[in-house]
């Protein structure tokens, strides 16, 4: 019977390419009409059966998560699968798959893009990593007791029936020859598709493709991902940046104080030249495509500084202070190229008060008093909070009285003694 492959995304006629314009060929009956529940699927008992670009159903058993998923932020090869499955719990929104999954079964629609692994019988799945973690977890609880255990964290699996869970033991994958072959697809899929990664997903998928490149034609892996050669040069230059610092134990992204991770306050930062000038890094680098180990060794004190101002760091006990992207990453470039701000801030960890440093005293005279009245005026309009028995609040406001009529008098003396002087 004919194959109904009219509904298209891409122009391409890669099977790859196919696979994305129709998640999976279903059997047209007589009146044209698709049937769901007729897919051409080849059913593969053994795995060594498998053919390439060909759409077949295997055991879960046979698939493995892919540790180099762009997910999996500062997660390293050595991750256990507990590691990996309970940081895709706490960062991906799984439970929302779980519960999905146990109340209407496993939606076999789009196949896994699976990787034969050298030498075995595994399946190293490159796109659907989330949705394995989620079968695993419905499938094997002592997998929810180990990552309880090692992990310390606490997965909460919904019941499932015993016609779900006989839903959940095979399922559909696509096999390619290589990740090169399954880049272009994956990349389309999470960067501008309907499966979206974060900032860091998007650079490390472009970072690593870059590399098996050799470091050459990023222009052209942005066009097939989608984004912005400006963007994707950025995002890759940061990534460099990072991949320094944890090669050389300056910084792990793992040891940042905060669980989210804004890896765009770190190439934003990198982008200005305030930032380059501190790390010494030449302002043709931002020209430039990306080139690994771009800070000097004698620079990485400084940088380790700059990374933890921004991350943050759990061992040191130590909040970032950066704490939104606009407007405290232009802020702390501004302190960064100011001597006596940069001084603030080594000492203080503030960046408000390295900030204030840089200002001229007229701007920051102006801002205080602006930000004085807009005290005074919240507590004014809570002024019926005050019982009358905290005679220390009395005292506090008697202060300010004081200090508030010093400025102004001073404030109209000068006034007056400037008006003097204008009339001549």
């Amino acid at each position: 019977m004919p194959v109904d492959r009219s509904n298209t995304l891409l122009a391409s006629s890669s099977p790859l390419s196919r696979l994305a314009r129709i998640t999976l060929p279903f059997r047209a009956n007589s009146g044209g009409r698709v049937n769901l529940t007729e897919r051409v699927v080849t059913t593969i008992n053994v795995v060594l059966e498998l053919k390439l670009d060909t759409i077949q159903s295997v055991s879960v058993e046979c698939l493995r998560l892919d540790r180099r998923n762009p997910r999996l932020v500062g997660r390293t090869e050595h991750s256990s699968d507990a590691k990996i499955i309970a940081w895709l719990y706490v960062s991906t929104d799984l439970d929302e798959l779980l519960l999905s999954i146990s109340t209407n079964g496993y939606m076999d629609i789009e196949p896994l893009v699976v990787l034969r692994q050298a030498g075995t019988s595994d399946l190293l799945v490159l796109e659907g990593n989330r949705r394995l973690a989620a079968l695993r977890l419905l499938s094997q609880p002592e997998l929810i007791r180990d990552i309880k255990e090692t992990e310390s964290v606490n997965i909460k699996v919904p019941n499932v029936s015993q016609s779900i869970r006989r839903s959940l033991e095979r399922l559909s994958v696509y096999p390619v020859a290589s990740r090169e072959s399954a880049r272009s697809f994956i990349g389309f899929k999470h960067m501008n598709g309907p499966a979206k990664w974060s900032a860091y997903a998007k650079a490390r998928y472009a970072a690593d493709w870059y590399r098996q490149q050799g470091g050459k034609d990023l222009k052209s892996i942005a066009a097939s991902i989608g984004d912005g050669h400006s963007t994707i040069k950025r995002m890759v230059s940061a990534i460099y940046v990072l991949d320094q610092a944890r090669e050389n134990n300056v910084f792990n992204i793992e040891e940042r104080f905060t669980v989210r991770f804004n890896f765009s306050h770190l190439y934003s930062a990198l982008s200005r030249p305030q930032y380059m000038q501190y790390l010494k890094i030449s302002s043709v680098w931002a020209q430039c495509d990306p080139q690994p180990d771009p800070v000097a060794y004698e620079e990485f004190p400084k940088l380790k500084k700059l990374l933890v101002w921004i991350y943050g760091s759990k061992e040191e006990n130590r909040k970032p202070v950066v704490g939104f992207q606009n407007p405290d990453i232009k802020r702390l470039g501004e302190v960064l190229t100011h001597s006596e701000g940069l001084h603030v801030l080594e000492t203080t960890s503030d960046l408000d008060l390295a900030h204030a440093v840089t200002e001229s005293i007229n701007r920051r005279f102006t801002l205080s008093l602006v930000r004085a009245r807009e005290d005074i005026k919240d507590a004014f309009s809570s002024i019926r909070a005050f019982d009358g028995r905290d005679f220390s609040l009395l005292h506090i406001a008697a202060d300010v009285k004081e200090m508030s009529d010093t400025v102004y008098h001073r404030m109209h003396r000068k006034s007056f003694n400037a008006r003097i002087e204008q009339d001549g």
